[in-house]
């Protein structure tokens, strides 16, 4: 059965306030207009005005941290940002050149071959997946290891999908992107994946349709029985509240017999170790499996958890993809939300 590991960053949670700054090169000093400053993973971000200054607002329920992007420059990943206010971002120009990007691997698949492979494994097959686009997708690198069965993705820009079933517009500046798969025919094409892997930061435009009621019942369906939904029940005890079962090798148990949660002190975390592999059922019919390869990780409030690498799902969660996700502050301009 396959595993999904999607990457996720947080800092530590603080009060509301309004964080402002400017943005620079770093080699002449001069500001630069229209770079991109947004909290990763979320629908919240701005960019920077002619002279390069930005101002953006948060929140307690915001601890993506923020990300400042733009085009032939070098990323900057910012996660203190709640220890300081009127910052000044200095960006570097990236050194790599257009014949590195656009370079054509000949390892035994073409290019439309491994497109499609890349398609099925970071937007999904649901039927939202489905109605994902790839903008961008001649920005896209990729590379088949025929030995070692993995297929390899990465990008010099951020990568643009189109989800027009869940009405975002996602920039995702990927990271990386690793695809394993236990058995491979490149002749037949038949390939049984082992486990995906991904990671980056992202951002979430809502399209012109977004307020429509049809697209906020999708948006709930998709939510509910999500890796999200789990652990904001998870965070707050009311796993059964919210229509989930826990099964050890085959037979229910209680909800909190194997997974211990204790308070973080001095934080709003919550930290939760799990010894050994359990099954979830959702609504009485999606199940899903967890299994945690750490001591503990940290969970709050809103869902966001760390230990990323150390924590995987399979079944119904494990395979949600790009094309079943929402932003981190979903619902959160509701109050209830992260009780819901």
């Amino acid at each position: 059965m396959s595993k999904v590991l999607v990457g996720l960053l947080f800092p530590v949670i603080c009060f509301s306030q309004t964080l402002k700054g400017k943005v620079i090169d770093a080699a002449n000093n001069k500001p630069l207009e229209t770079v991109a400053v947004y909290f990763d993973n979320t629908t919240i971000g701005t960019t920077t005005d002619v002279q390069g200054n930005f101002s953006i607002d948060y929140s307690d329920a915001i601890q993506s941290p923020l990300v400042v992007s733009y085009l032939g420059y070098k990323k900057v990943v910012i996660e203190d940002y709640r220890t300081t206010n009127d910052i000044v971002i200095k960006l570097k120009p990236t050194d790599i050149s257009l014949d590195e990007v656009f370079i054509d691997f000949d390892d035994g698949l073409t290019r439309k071959q491994k497109l499609r492979l890349f398609r099925k494994e970071f937007l999904g097959t649901s039927k939202y997946a489905k109605s994902c686009k790839i903008l961008n997708e001649n920005d896209i690198v990729l590379r088949y290891d025929k030995r070692n069965k993995t297929l390899y993705a990465n990008a010099e820009v951020p990568v643009l999908i189109k989800n027009n079933a869940l009405q975002y517009q996602i920039s995702f500046d990927m990271i990386d992107f690793e695809a394993k798969y236990r058995y491979a025919d490149l002749e037949t094409q038949d390939f049984a994946l082992e486990r995906v892997a991904y990671a980056g930061t992202s951002y979430y435009k809502n399209l012109d349709k977004a307020d429509k009621k049809r697209v906020q019942r999708i948006r709930e369906n998709v939510y509910k029985g999500s890796v999200q939904h789990f652990m904001r029940a998870l965070y707050h005890k009311k796993l059964r509240e919210k229509g989930y079962e826990i099964y050890y090798k085959g037979f229910r148990v209680a909800e909190y017999k194997y997974f211990k949660i204790t308070a973080k002190p001095n934080t709003d975390f919550k930290k939760v170790s799990l010894k050994q592999k359990v099954s979830i059922l959702y609504d009485r019919k999606e199940q899903s499996d967890i299994e945690v390869y750490v001591d503990s990780f940290l969970v709050d409030a809103y869902g966001n958890y760390s230990a990323i690498k150390g924590v995987y799902f399979n079944g119904a969660m494990g395979s949600q993809r790009m094309g079943d996700t929402l932003p981190l502050d979903y619902g959160l301009d509701v109050k209830k939300e992260t009780q819901k």
